[in-house]
């Protein structure tokens, strides 16, 4: 095996983790922006960009999970299948969750309404992060996936 190949192999469990990553940092720019408090159109416009954004970079990541990275973990650890559907039943319900904020956003929801919305999110995606992590990162360290990294995990 080459050294690019093993850099491969491990790449898709840090992958992974730098994603997770970056979907926090934009949880939190997002909650820092309904924080906050501002009122008048600008505030409304900026809220609709940092949860447009979160909510799309979020979905995006489970849609890469669903449709590429799960099939190809099943194939290789048909043992994983209880987990692996464990995990999109939590990616419905984090989407159940984002289209509950993207409606409060787009009504203009005062700001304790959005912080609720927002604290819902980040504690079932945080559990959801850690759940997955603890179970599936050391399967991606020896998974050979040929994609692209924004297909598997999304845009982020």
């Amino acid at each position: 095996m080459t050294e690019r190949e093993t850099t491969r192999l491990i790449a898709w469990s840090r992958e992974l983790r730098q994603v997770h990553a970056r979907l926090r940092e934009a949880l939190d720019l997002t909650r820092s922006a309904v924080a906050e408090g501002r009122s008048g159109e600008t505030a409304t416009r900026d809220l609709l960009l940092y949860c447009h954004g979160f909510c799309a970079a979020l979905d995006g990541h489970h849609r890469g999970e669903d449709h590429t990275l799960f099939p190809a973990i099943k194939a290789v650890h048909p043992e994983l299948e209880p987990v692996l559907r464990y995990l999109t039943q939590d990616h419905s319900m984090i989407a159940h969750l984002l289209a509950g904020l993207q409606a409060a956003v787009d009504r203009a929801a005062p700001v304790a309404e959005l912080d609720r919305h927002l604290e819902g999110v980040a504690a079932i995606m945080e559990s959801h992060f850690r759940y997955e992590e603890r179970q599936l990162l050391t399967v991606l360290e020896s998974l050979s996936l040929d994609a692209l990294p924004e297909e598997v995990l999304g845009p982020l």
